[in-house]
């Protein structure tokens, strides 16, 4: 096992989109880890004096070209040996802040209630690593659980360049609050190397994401990235020590939900001893269904099943 470090930089970001066709900016071993820098926001975002910003990030605006709407992202990781139909098992094992502040808007036409707010606001968030908080401007303090809004593999090359806002079977804009350390993400390769790049730091956000923004922020995470080829999987899905994790996402909120509950039904049978409907009774019993975000145009469902009412297979 290696353990890399790829740093956030004009040479190693990508502004705006998902593309088969990025060259891997990192190319490793299955099993290795990597720490990933990363960097949030254009220049409208940035904060006053008084705060910290990654160098990188001011060079990132000058250099970079945003081809689409959507994030700074960095990578692409490829792992030796992905190829189309093979899955990676994405370990987070560390995720820290990497500067004192983060930032949050709310815009006209976004987010959840898209046509009441007419003018563009924001505010800048002290972010205080010691303590593990974020203060808001009018004094409030929340307390931060950082992860990373964007996870995502190269979409299918036939889809060409794609904006990172939307979620799809690559995973990318999940905005999934559970992905922290201790989780894992699986995320079905569809190009070979399987290509993952990570951003849209989040020092906090609630379910839904409804403003459109979290506190957007710069971070650093660790991931161990095993590639699997005995493991079907033809969308994301995770696990934490305690529950299951699958995912939907769908312009629609009520398909986004149908598709959760049917992918939790498909793994629940697929490794227990219950029958479908038996299964199905369970989650209703135990299962939470999620509203993982409202605002990626294509909305986010996430269905959560402790592990602890599982029976054995």
């Amino acid at each position: 096992m290696t353990h890399h470090h790829l740093s956030s930089s004009p040479a190693t970001v990508h502004w705006g989109y998902f593309d088969a066709a990025l060259v891997p900016a990192l190319t490793i071993d299955s099993g290795d880890r990597v720490t990933v820098d990363t960097v949030s926001g254009g220049p409208i975002s940035l904060p006053g004096p008084g705060y910290h910003v990654p160098p990188e990030l001011l060079r990132i605006h000058a250099e970079c070209q945003r081809k689409m709407p959507g994030h700074i992202l960095t990578g692409p990781i490829a792992v030796r040996g992905a190829e189309p139909g093979d899955v990676l098992e994405i370990r987070i094992l560390d995720v820290q802040l990497r500067q004192d502040w983060g930032y949050t808007y709310v815009r006209p036409l976004a987010g959840a209630l898209p046509d009441e707010f007419t003018e563009f606001e924001q505010i800048i968030v002290a972010l205080d690593k010691t303590r593990n908080v974020g203060r808001l401007p009018w004094g409030t303090e929340l307390p931060l659980r950082p992860f990373f809004g964007v996870m995502g593999v190269a979409p299918p090359a036939e889809w060409g360049m794609i904006s990172t806002i939307q979620p799809r079977a690559h995973g990318g804009n999940l905005d999934n609050k559970e992905l922290i350390p201790g989780a894992t993400l699986y995320l079905p390769v569809h190009t070979a190397g399987g290509n993952l790049s990570l951003g849209d730091g989040h020092a906090v956000q609630g379910d839904g994401e409804v403003c459109t923004t979290a506190i957007e922020t710069a971070l650093q995470g660790t991931v161990e990235i095993i590639l699997r080829k005995d493991l079907p999987l033809d969308y994301p899905q995770a696990e934490t020590p305690t529950h299951r994790i699958s995912m939907a996402m769908d312009t629609s909120l009520d398909a986004a939900a149908k598709e959760a509950l049917r992918r939790m039904l498909d793994w629940t049978v697929g490794t227990t001893r219950l029958s479908r409907a038996q299964a199905f009774m369970l989650m209703s019993l135990a299962a939470d269904v999620r509203v993982t975000q409202l605002v990626n145009e294509h909305k986010g469902i996430h269905v959560m099943l402790p592990k602890s009412v599982l029976p054995a297979a």
